[in-house]
């Protein structure tokens, strides 16, 4: 662990430094020792297969899975951090988690780019080709340092910079450790309907240009949190609870009328049940765009397009259901469709739906895609007074055959005597 420290600066005083300890089994120690050193991580394939970052993120998720509620909280599930990196495709630029848990934000980015790295293979930097790694830049901040070093090792171990990855025991609110940052992409998982986030101390913070957040709640807390650090045609896309997109209770209501207002609110997606290891609290993604007029998009200003995924997914077991690769293709593609300059975009019936901001004010400011995308077009063809006629016909006709019934019974009581 020493050895590894020194040649990687970035894990100093990270790595545990316990396998000297008289109660760990020095033959099993020495095993897996062993084992780990049959494994090819030195040649090309090896590395293209990312073999020792699958081993360390498999492990993540098992832990995550055993502990429950306490490990869900430094790990947001696989298929929820590659939708969020499909849809805002973070090619190049800053990257900011200010809430990163084990850093499973920043490696799916990097995943993506390399697997769309055609992007770049005629790029030079210098007359060297440029590697697509080193097109993105990676800032965060976590608040629990056990879960914070999680997030060193996890970024060590693909060869990830991590130098700017900060701790502090305060958390973001209070001891904001990117303060001047104005990134690219804001991608998050931050904790769902935190009463306890030092809302009291930051009643006048720069940060709420919309509105106060309530002290019981930061959910707004962590959403102007996001707005505040990004760019001038940055994009964020991060989970939240799904109760922020109608609450309306301690000014929560006014601060997303004034965001909405604002014209930063891009797309909303309602999130399958089931998803998340740390609660049962439905959830969905919000994507907020500070350039909608001229992003290197279409001109969507006036536009908030709402996806309805909560029939999506599977169970990979009784308690747990991740999204397809299939769910992710077709949620992402259209977002890109209708996004794009160039897209085909459609609104689907009890999917898909691209409504105007009069809409949504119409509704309130109400932000549930539920309210928008409405029926499925075989429900939405529902013919109710037909139906009502079919029900009416058959008690009827069991209503008829009741009575036949009761009279059959009648007549053989009276053949034997017996008068009702």
């Amino acid at each position: 662990m020493d050895a590894i420290e020194k040649d990687n600066p970035s894990l100093k005083g990270v790595l545990p430094k316990i396998y000297a300890r008289q109660n760990l089994d020095k033959q099993s120690l020495g095993g897996l020792i062993d084992l780990i050193g049959t494994i090819a991580l030195g040649d090309e394939t090896a590395k293209a297969k990312d073999v020792l970052g699958q081993v360390y993120e498999y492990f993540l998720g098992q832990f995550a899975l055993a502990e429950g509620k306490k490990g869900g909280q430094f790990y947001t599930p696989r298929s929820v951090v590659q939708l969020l990196v499909e849809m805002l495709e973070p090619y190049e630029g800053r990257v900011f988690d200010p809430c990163c848990g084990s850093g499973g934000m920043f490696v799916q980015s990097e995943k993506f780019i390399e697997a769309h790295s055609d992007r770049y293979k005629n790029g030079k930097m210098g007359g060297l080709p440029i590697n697509p790694a080193d097109r993105i830049s990676i800032y965060g901040q976590e608040s629990n340092q056990t879960t914070w070093r999680l997030c060193k090792m996890n970024l060590a171990i693909r060869g990830i910079d991590s130098s700017n990855i900060k701790w502090n025991a305060e958390g973001s609110f209070l001891n904001d450790a990117h303060k001047d940052l104005k990134a690219d992409f804001v991608i998050a998982n931050p904790p769902f309907n935190d009463s306890d986030w030092g809302g009291e101390q930051l009643r006048s913070d720069a940060r709420w240009q919309y509105g106060v957040p309530p002290v019981g709640n930061a959910n707004y807390a962590w959403i102007q949190h996001f707005i505040y650090h990004l760019s001038y045609r940055g994009t964020a896309g991060f989970v939240m609870a799904k109760g922020s997109l109608s609450s309306k209770s301690n000014n929560e209501g006014e601060i997303r009328k004034n965001i909405i207002e604002a014209r930063l609110v891009d797309c909303i997606v309602n999130l399958p049940t089931k998803l998340f290891l740390n609660t049962q609290i439905p959830a969905c993604l919000w994507f907020l765009s500070k350039n909608k007029a001229n992003g290197g998009y279409r001109s969507r200003q006036h536009e908030i397009l709402f996806i309805d995924a909560r029939n999506m997914g599977r169970l990979i077991n009784r308690r747990t259901r991740e999204l397809t690769q299939e769910d992710i293709d077709l949620i992402a593609s259209t977002y890109h469709n209708w996004r794009n300059i160039d897209g085909d975009y459609k609104d689907v019936p009890g999917f898909c739906k691209s409504a105007t901001i009069e809409e949504v004010a119409a509704l309130d400011y109400v932000l549930t895609p539920g309210r928008y995308v409405g029926l499925p077009e075989e429900e939405d063809d529902f013919d109710y007074e037909e139906r009502i006629k079919q029900l009416t016909r058959e008690l009827k006709q069991q209503m008829e055959e009741s009575q036949r019934l009761d009279r059959a019974i009648a007549e053989n009581l009276r053949k034997i005597g017996i008068e009702l």
